[in-house]
């Protein structure tokens, strides 16, 4: 099997997510990871795709074709870089945590927060911005799950993160998360 990745965009529409999987399980293909989500009325996904060896990135994208035109979707098939697969993801190493952060909406939020991450050795794994409340004051909403570094360079790092966020005069809550069982 080869790992291709795909990628969807367009207007908001009912049967989206049925007509791209369709087109994947009538072509044998698997989905190994996904997200979905949709952005002020645009729909985006991005899936991690096992496809049988003949099932080249060319041949799924041109398969798409037809979903594509019907919904309007631009779609991007290329091939998946040999890497951890479906049990790691790449730099992800150390302890997972969440950041939760809410405050004014004003630029820089975003760049802040990750730069603060990234120098502190973390890793951004998933991260969700949102818009809330009334459009005269909105407020903007980010969650990301991500990986830190082990003990107390975790802690230290938790603290940068932090920090960097009352720099911006937003509400930020840092905490590591405890395993899930099944």
């Amino acid at each position: 099997m080869r790992r291709l990745w795909l990628s969807a965009l367009g207007a908001d529409r009912p049967g989206i997510v049925a007509a791209l999987s369709g087109v994947l399980v009538d072509l044998g293909c698997n989905l190994e990871d996904s997200t979905m989500t949709n952005l002020q009325g645009h729909f985006a996904v991005l899936l991690v795709v096992a496809a049988p060896d003949e099932v080249t990135a060319a041949a799924l994208e041109d398969a798409l074709d037809e979903v594509a035109g019907r919904f309007a979707l631009v779609v991007a098939v290329r091939a998946l870089e040999d890497g951890p697969g479906p049990a790691g993801t790449a730099g992800a190493g150390g302890d997972p945590w969440t950041i939760a952060v809410h405050g004014a909406d004003r630029p820089g939020i975003v760049r802040d927060v990750t730069s603060a991450l990234a120098e502190a050795g973390g890793n951004v794994v998933d991260l969700s911005t949102h818009l809330v409340g009334e459009a005269e004051a909105p407020v903007y909403v980010m969650t990301l799950w991500v990986t830190l570094p082990e003990g107390d360079a975790g802690e230290a790092a938790a603290d940068r993160i932090r920090r960097a966020a009352a720099i911006l005069e937003v509400h930020c809550t840092v905490h590591r998360d405890e395993v899930d069982l099944l």
